[in-house]
């Protein structure tokens, strides 16, 4: 075990270190979709409204939509060995990037909290402890897998993907046998707003693993093949997620209040009594496990990222590793606690409401590193407040704000609902908003503002290379 306690953390990845291929995105992100939330996601469509037909139709476009822009964030990996926030200090500063950080955080414990609702009421059931025990007992696993590292949560993500593969064969063809498939297809009766429901939840699902997707591909060797990294990252992503979403699909069009009372308990009845219920309640504990785990290892990377900005600090002790996975178990296990009554509903509002503040980023990130900077950054400038790329990014960060801003008319959620979504007929289009706009403005202000974009990618300090020893660039709050 010692040997596989992970030593990196925000530092960039030496190539003699590389190790792994492609593929590997592939089963780690198939194992990470087929889990008990992605199933809860897709019931949510029918839960509110929506036709079975449809709603596998608007999932699986949103999954592949979504899953596009989160796999091109995945293709940075190899390349830069970087985790995935750290990147952002080259559009909005080694200072600024704590801007979107603060909101990525907050995803992460609260994707935390909402997944160990589920695994603990598993575990809860499966040691006969009860669910506040599950909680706790699933959270202290969760924080001793991220503390050991990357090559224990990709071990991690091919076993779930087996185990949890099989499991759902299983219940598929246990949920066939009570269902009448022709009849649930039967309805294709289409309406708009439920459909873009059920894109934006499945879109939002995506898109919530981009902020730390890079952090699971950056150890890949520099010469992986983006497009790679892409297929296979889109392809586990997409497959996994289409899957369990299709299978809520259908639990929640046949079992209606039964489902949505006890969702795991369901789940497992399905499947059958004694051992194979038991057997179902460690899947379902295990494919959570996952996925949480991705969530605190993220968060981890993200608090590293957003203080080290202000400290100029790239390595971390092994003891400060631990107390940051630490921070973030207790604070997504007590929210896991305290709202685990209300959580089908809160989970629905808590998806779309993240997507108006990661569709924003996301735009800038992409069109940053593969329309402006072309995939050439300045890597040790990363660390660098008085740097090639400044403390504060102004332009990025108002770019940003406006993104955040131009969504809340199409916004639709149980607290807060835009004005532009009753005459639209209910629809929420807000995500499609917070791609586009933040993606034009941003080039339009940026694609002439190249003097932070170095003519190659620079790899270490050295001649020519911008850090505090070698070529620094006076400190200024935009470039």
């Amino acid at each position: 075990m010692a040997g596989m306690v992970e030593q990196r953390s925000i530092d960039v990845v030496p190539d003699a270190e590389r190790h792994g291929n492609a593929f590997s995105q592939f089963t780690l992100w198939l194992g990470a979709n087929l889990q008990i939330t992605a199933v809860v996601t897709g019931a949510l469509a029918v839960v509110f409204g929506g036709g079975v037909l449809w709603s596998l139709v608007g999932l699986l476009l949103g999954n592949l939509l979504g899953g596009a822009v989160m796999a091109l964030h995945s293709a940075q990996g190899p390349r830069l060995g970087l985790p995935q926030m750290i990147s952002s200090r080259a559009q909005f500063g080694v200072r600024g990037a704590v801007v979107p950080l603060a909101l990525v955080i907050v995803m992460y414990v609260g994707f935390f909290a909402s997944g160990s609702v589920l695994a603990g009421e598993a575990v809860g059931r499966l040691t006969h402890l009860g669910d506040t025990t599950g909680i706790v007992i699933f959270a202290l696993v969760t924080a001793v897998t991220t503390a050991v590292g990357y090559r224990l949560i990709h071990t991690l993500g091919r076993t779930a993907g087996i185990v949890c593969a099989l499991a759902f064969v299983y219940l598929g063809i246990r949920l066939l046998e009570r269902a009448d498939l022709t009849s649930l297809l039967a309805d294709h009766s289409f309406h708009l707003p439920l459909f873009l429901l059920a894109v934006s939840l499945s879109a939002s699902w995506q898109l919530a693993f981009g902020p730390y997707v890079a952090d699971y591909s950056r150890y890949l060797p520099r010469d992986t093949s983006p497009r790679a990294t892409f297929w296979w990252t889109l392809g586990g992503s997409a497959l996994g997620s289409q899957w369990s979403m299709t299978f809520g699909v259908l639990v929640a069009a046949t079992a209606g209040g039964a489902f949505l009372d006890n969702q795991v308990g369901y789940v497992v009845g399905l499947g059958g009594t004694g051992l194979i219920a038991s057997f179902l309640y460690f899947v379902i504990a295990l494919g959570k496990l996952t996925v949480n785990v991705l969530n605190t290892y993220g968060g981890f990377m993200s608090l590293v990222t957003g203080i080290g900005g202000f400290r100029e600090q790239r390595t971390i002790s092994p003891r400060v590793r631990t107390l940051y996975i630490a921070g973030i178990m207790v604070a997504g296990t007590a929210i896991a606690l305290v709202g685990k009554d209300s959580f089908l509903t809160s989970f629905k509002d808590f998806l779309l409401f993240l997507l108006t503040a990661f569709t924003p980023w996301s735009a800038i990130n992409l069109v940053d590193y593969y329309l402006i900077a072309k995939e050439r950054y300045d890597l040790p400038a990363l660390s660098d407040p008085h740097g090639r790329y400044g403390a504060w990014r102004i332009r990025a960060l108002v770019v940003y704000g406006i993104g955040l801003l131009a969504q809340l008319p199409f916004l639709a959620t149980s607290f807060y609902t835009g004005p532009l979504v009753a005459p639209l007929g209910g629809t929420d289009i807000s995500w499609i908003v917070g791609l586009l706009v933040p993606a034009a403005l941003y080039w339009l202000v940026a694609r002439r503002d190249t003097g932070h974009v170095p003519d190659r990618m620079i790899l270490s300090a050295g001649p020519g290379a911008s850090t505090p020893a070698a070529n620094r660039i006076p400190r200024v709050s935009e470039r």
